[in-house]
């Protein structure tokens, strides 16, 4: 009894003992800050980009030939702002409408110099120029404008939901005969002065110093008069 009573009681002594090292020691920091490494972006394919903005910028005559107002719901953001030509501010419904009713239509369209500017995965701009030939716009007011000419443009792009749509857009028309060499070298700005419209001023001279005015001279110092001889007192005649 007394051996069974010995080895319960240093069981028991031997699970306070573990109690007391593990139970009471240090707690666990769990304050450590937990450093997130930042996930790169992925590098946009440039090449798969240009050529699919390529081919939507391409399709343009086609849509104004055929009157394709779908692929304008596709290709334009329902959010889209444009500047014609004229100043006029357009969006989404404007081109759809103006398609679906003819009232834009030419002879030829041609797109030229399209360059495709990639500004990430997701965004990019292009710039170009269309000759249209034979261009006719109906007004609503049933006037016929010609549209013929020359055009320079850009587009902003934006994909969204995987499809690459038209954000905003402006075009400006050309002078005539100016094609693609349309855009000026700029000149370096002459300095101050030197422009044949508005010639120098020339540096004030300085003012000599006054002469003495010739008609001006000196006033001679008048000579004294001579001195008036006294004239003689006749002696005074003695009286006799």
């Amino acid at each position: 009894m007394k051996k069974y009573l010995s080895v319960v009681v240093l069981a028991v002594a031997t699970a306070f003992l573990a109690f007391s090292q593990f139970g009471c020691g240090s707690p666990q920091n769990t304050n450590t800050p937990t450093v997130s490494m930042a996930t790169p972006e992925p590098t946009p394919d440039k090449q798969a980009i240009e050529a699919e903005l390529t081919k939507i910028e391409n399709d343009w005559p086609r849509i104004i030939k055929e009157h394709d107002a779908a692929a304008i719901r596709r290709m334009e953001a329902d959010d889209a702002v444009f500047v014609y030509p004229d100043g006029s501010l357009g969006d989404k419904a404007q081109d759809i409408k103006d398609t679906e009713s003819g009232a834009l239509s030419a002879d030829s369209w041609e797109v030229a110099d399209l360059k495709v500017i990639v500004l990430d995965k997701d965004s990019a701009v292009v710039t170009g120029r269309s000759i249209v030939k034979g261009g006719k716009y109906k007004m609503p007011d049933g006037k016929v404008q010609d549209i013929s000419g020359e055009y320079r443009w850009v587009d902003t792009f934006a994909r969204r939901n995987g499809q690459w749509q038209v954000v905003a857009g402006a075009a400006t028309p050309l002078p005539k005969g100016a094609g693609a060499n349309a855009t000026p070298t700029p000149k370096a700005s002459p300095p101050p002065g030197a422009s044949p419209a508005v010639k120098a001023t020339p540096s004030p001279r300085a003012i000599p110093s006054p002469r003495v005015t010739p008609a001006l001279k000196g006033t001679p110092v008048p000579k004294p008069s001579p001195a008036m001889k006294p004239v003689p007192t006749p002696a005074k005649t003695k009286t006799p």
